[in-house]
Order: structure tokens, then sequence, then C-alpha cells
């Protein structure tokens, strides 16, 4: 049985753990193995078996008291975004290297006191900047089920680890599609909350207004049990934390979806959507429909408008958040400089990557005097008709489904190093992200090369509930999520 724990979701561990069948330290073991035997992946920047044994072995003694939620014991990797008392965080930038933070961020501290595990960090694009997880300073990450081929990203390295059973459950950002994108490369089941239901306190900032902490896992169950830990108010660490009562989300799974109308917008189905996704989310539709969903025509006119306008928001806000990087107080400094000045220079001309430094660029551009108003200022206005499209789409429709991402994952180097390439293999994840709505990406079917397809799964604001339920009744009726990369 301990040979095969890799292959179950959250939900059937924390049965077995809270049965005895097992225990939370045979689990840790387990996985910690798992990734020594994968680390050819690059999924995980940073473990410590010590640590980990040590948070199993509590988690053991919560078991054995009777103190035991639905995730006491089940282990969790974290997204190398997540500050961490207990392993380095980096951002996936050798401007952090080997940086321990003095606290661990909220939602890290949230899954702890559940009684999660922690197995480590994760890989990442820098500071998630990145559709590929090619931009990590120190490992590109390769997708299991074809390992010429990209992950996504940025939470690249933790979709794979639960696509290769490195880890049951991960925490990932989606910033402008983060979680879904990879989540629908590797074929697993990932889910971005409303704007501000999980606290961004100690996640390392990319775009304030954009940026939302989620998890990923292999089945909408998994992911409604992680949910609830994770969410809920934190006004004294988190301005942009919203005041909504935490919940638990797996109430709201096995409801019936007779009569739930499902909006399929005509733009995310235009040109450039390739033929096997198209024949995947068509097939995925017509099985919402047998189990009695409603299939409805709408429009979101300006789902064009959504690179240009992310491409100008998020870098202005990089280019603020990432400011703080100097060398001065923490992370990496230049080790010859001639004046302060110069300090600054080589220090963040070593310390970040070439995406950073581009987005950067732009941010600081576009936020200049002279180009505030005829950029900035006129992309805020588009995301608010960005967000209008939505709720107008909403009075005629409960959830919104589509492609994740034009074409199933690419191959390693396939852009040629194009950032314009990966910008526009987002065009159908950032309406969402701009709009600050919940979204989730759940497995449907394969396409070109045996590479999975995900669906897109929209909601109304504060909506996860319906949204979770729409994906765990169609995993009930289909077995793509419990599909696995050869192998692994």
């Amino acid at each position: 049985m301990s040979g095969e724990l890799h292959r179950l979701g959250v939900a059937a561990l924390a049965a077995k753990l809270k049965a005895k069948e097992v225990s939370a330290s045979e689990v840790a073991q387990h996985f910690l193995a798992r990734g020594k035997q994968h680390a050819g992946l690059g999924a995980y920047l940073a473990t410590d078996e010590t640590v980990t044994l040590a948070q199993a072995k509590e988690a053991d003694a919560r078991l054995a008291r009777g103190d035991a939620g639905p995730l006491v014991g089940v282990p969790v990797a974290h997204k190398d975004i997540f500050v961490t008392k207990d392993f380095p965080s980096t951002a996936g930038s050798k401007m952090l290297e080997g940086y321990r933070s003095p606290f661990d961020a909220t939602v890290v501290r949230k899954l702890a006191e559940a009684g999660m595990v922690s197995l480590g960090k994760l890989n990442c694009d820098e500071f998630a900047m990145g559709s590929s997880n090619e931009n990590s300073a120190y490992a590109p990450v390769k997708n299991p089920w074809d390992t010429s081929r990209i992950p996504g990203g940025s939470s690249g390295g933790s979709a794979v680890a639960v696509a290769a059973g490195l880890a049951p459950s991960v925490t990932g950002t989606d910033t402008g599609g983060s979680i879904r994108q990879p989540a629908s490369f590797c074929g697993i089941t990932g889910i971005k909350p409303t704007y501000g239901r999980a606290s961004r306190y100690g996640m390392i900032a990319f775009a304030s207004s954009l940026d939302q902490a989620g998890p990923m896992a292999r089945s909408a169950e998994d992911c409604a049990l992680l949910l609830s830990a994770m969410c809920g108010p934190d006004p004294d660490r988190d301005s942009t934390s919203l005041d909504v009562p935490s919940e638990d989300f797996t109430r709201a799974l096995g409801g019936s979806l007779e009569g739930l109308r499902i909006g399929v917008p005509k733009e995310f189905f235009a040109e450039g959507v390739t033929a096997d996704v198209r024949s995947a989310i068509e097939s995925a539709l017509q099985q919402y429909e047998k189990l009695g969903a409603k299939r409805v025509e709408i429009s979101l006119p300006r789902t064009e408008l959504a690179i240009p306008v992310y491409y100008i928001i998020a870098p202005a806000e990089a280019s603020s958040n990432l400011s703080r990087f100097d060398g001065v107080k923490f992370g990496h400094r230049a080790k010859q400089y001639a004046d302060l000045l110069d300090m600054y220079k080589k220090t963040r001309a070593e310390g970040f990557g070439d995406e950073v430094k581009r987005r950067i660029m732009i941010g600081t551009y576009v936020l200049s005097h002279g180009y505030y108003d005829a950029y900035y200022l006129q992309a805020q206005k588009v995301r608010r008709m960005i967000a209008d499209d939505f709720q107008a789409a909403f009075r005629k429709c409960d959830v919104i489904a589509g492609p994740v991402a034009p074409s199933v994952a690419w191959s390693l180097g396939g852009h040629g190093g194009d950032p314009l390439a990966d910008y526009l293999a987002d065009i159908f994840t950032l309406p969402g992200s701009l709009a600050g709505l919940p979204g989730m990406s759940i497995p449907v079917g394969f396409g070109e090369g045996g590479m999975p397809v995900g669906l897109q799964l929209l909601g109304n604001y504060f909506q996860e509930g319906k949204l979770l339920n729409a994906a765990h009744r169609f995993q009930q009726a289909t077995d793509f999520h419990l599909r696995t990369p050869e192998g692994f």
C-alpha cells in the first residue's frame, strides 16, 4: 500500500490517515523519496527532511489525540513565491538566493495550522513572471507527460509536483493565469479564488492588484478542502484582504447541474485555437449537457484587449514592487562597486533575469511623466470595461467555460525566446484575472502528442462553490483527473 500513496489525492489520504491505516510520518517519507527519485524534473527548489518529518510527527500526535481536521497529516508543498521560516524563499530568482524569512506567509501558516505537512518549496518563473517556467534562475521545470515540453508557468513546479506524484497538494499563485495554465498543461485541477479571498501577506509581490493565491491538486474535491483552509480575512496584515468569512467549500459539492447555464464566449473560439483543444473542449461541453447543464452563447467583446491591458498594468506594478530589491537590506548585492548608485545598478543587473528586467523597464516607462495618462490610465479604464463585460455575461449565464490556452504545452525553447509568443498564450486567462474573478482549470482530454487539455471555468465574485461543484460533478462522470503520466 505504501508504494502507491502518491496515487491518492488529498481526500483519500486524509481518510487513510484518520482511519490510522497509515501514519503521517510514513506518508511524508514516501513523498520525500518520490521527490528525490524524480529530482530531474526540476520541481523542487528546497527541501529539508528534518523539518518535514518533525511536522509529520506532530501531525501523528494530533491524529492520536483525535484532533483530526480534514487536512491533518496530508503533505503540501509551496510555490517559492510564499515566504517560509523553515525553507529558503527565492521567488525563483538569484536576487533572493538563500534568503530566509523571519515569518511564514499567511497561506503557509493557515495550512500548517490545519495540520498539513510541508514537503518544501517549488520552482517557479522568476518573481512569477512567465508562462513556461523557463524563466527560473535555477533550472527549467519539465512536464512529466513529455519531459521535452514546458509545464506552463509561473506555477510550473507546483503543477509538476502534483502531476508526477511528488506531492498530493500544492500552493500556487495566479496573476494572469499562473494556476490555471500550468494546471491545464499538466492535467491537474487548480483554482484561483476571487481576488482578496486569500491573503497576500508573505507572497512576494509581482502585481499587487492581480496576485492571488490558490490550491492545485488532482481533483475539485481536493481543491475544495485546501481552499477552505486557505481563505479568510487577514485585515491586520493585508489591506487587500476582503472581509468575507472563510467557508467550507466541500458543502457545495454534489449539487445537481440541472439547469446550470454555461456561457460559452464566442471570442474564446476564434482563430488561433488549435483543433485538438477545440475538440476536447467541445466534448467537455457535451458532457455537461448530459449532466443537465444548458449551453448559452455569450460575448466578451474586449477579450483581445486583455493582453495589452495586462502587459501595461502588471509591469507597472512590478516596477514599483521590485524597486525594493536594491542590495541594501537583503538579497543579492554586487561584490564590487564604486558608489551607492553603482551598487544599485550592478546588483539589479546581476540579480534579475531577462524577463524581469524587461517587465521592469516596460513598467517604469508606462509610469513615467508624459506616458502615465497615455498608457497606464487608459489601461485601467479598459480593465474596468473588461470587468463590465463579465457582469453583462453573468446576467445570461451562471458559469463561463472555454479553453485555458489556445494549444497544449509547447516544447522547451519552442517559442525561441520570443516573449510575445508567451504573452499571447495567456489570452483566455487574462480577462478573468483583470476582473478579479474566480477561475479554475480541470482536465478534460488530451491533444497533440498525448498532452493534457484543460477546461477553464469562470464564475462571478464569491462563486467558488459553484465552480467547484461544476468541476466535481464533471469529475464524477469522467476519469481525466485520475490519469497520470507514464512512469510516474
